[in-house]
């Protein structure tokens, strides 16, 4: 394949090769994991008094392997607190960042002030929010995986939409969980032919132990990586404040970095 980037775009996705999927270990072609087009794919609610559309951001599909199950996490895009459809002064005074997470028929909120306060979290059944959601989830064509420096260097010059798949699994309790997301940030170092993934936020599950609920296990990270064998979460949670070495207060905040094995792909989407 010619690796400029005329001969690549020349070629077209074609040129990079099969179609690729990320699959359940020893699974067949039923089992196969498509790849969203984030950019299409919304959840849809039906309550009369808001029947609010969330885009979705990224998307988890949490394996049990013990027990031979699956459940899938949508992490929605983030706005801010509001007085829907008021006459006017619709943002809150006390503003926060308001963020919506579902699975399992329950929504998990996260409401980010600026300080950390207990109301952070909160889980809800969908009847108490905005009924179910229908899921308006499209689905990339021509998804081909980026395998050298060449491909992903040429790909990311384009407009086409990058999407990554990190696999991370936890060998003591059986729990993996593959994260789908768009890169929303790709490096290129064309001198040393080198690229780096940076981007999130991303519904990242606890593995280290069992939840009753799924969502509670989940926490906001940023994942970073530039290779296929491992990647770099910062994760979201109380973060101290300090002055001259004392504590002044807590907030939300990425820390903490975290290195964990993981497969890594990336995927371009034809449109």
């Amino acid at each position: 394949m010619n690796s400029t980037r005329r001969g690549f775009l020349a070629a077209g996705l074609a040129g990079v090769g099969a179609t690729t999927l990320v699959k359940t270990a020893g699974s067949d072609e039923k089992d196969e994991i498509e790849c969203l087009d984030f950019g299409r794919s919304f959840l849809c609610n039906p309550a009369s008094f808001n029947a609010v559309r969330f885009w979705v951001e990224s998307r988890t599909i949490f394996y049990d392997d013990e027990a031979g199950s699956q459940q899938v996490i949508y992490q929605c895009a983030s706005c801010k607190s509001e007085d829907t459809f008021a006459e006017r002064n619709l943002l809150l005074p006390d503003n926060y960042d308001f963020m919506p997470i579902y699975a399992e028929g329950n929504w998990l909120i996260l409401r980010r002030h600026v300080d950390a306060r207990d109301t952070y979290r909160e889980v809800l059944d969908e009847t108490r929010l905005w009924g179910k959601p229908s899921l308006k989830l499209h689905y990339g064509s021509s998804v081909v995986e980026l395998s050298t420096f060449e491909e992903i260097r040429n790909v990311t010059a384009t407009s086409l939409p990058l999407v990554a798949q990190t696999e991370i699994r936890n060998e003591d309790t059986g729990l993996r969980c593959v994260v789908e997301y768009p890169i929303k940030t790709m490096n290129i170092s064309i001198d040393q032919s080198k690229w780096q993934v940076d981007t999130g936020p991303i519904a990242l599950p606890d593995l280290t132990q069992r939840f009753d609920r799924l969502l509670d296990s989940v926490r906001l990270a940023f994942a970073v990586f530039n290779a296929s064998h491992f990647c770099d979460f910062v994760i979201e949670q109380p973060t101290p404040i300090e002055q001259e070495e004392q504590e002044v207060g807590q907030v939300y905040h990425y820390s903490n970095p975290l290195s964990f094995p993981a497969k890594n792909r990336i995927l371009a989407l034809g449109r």
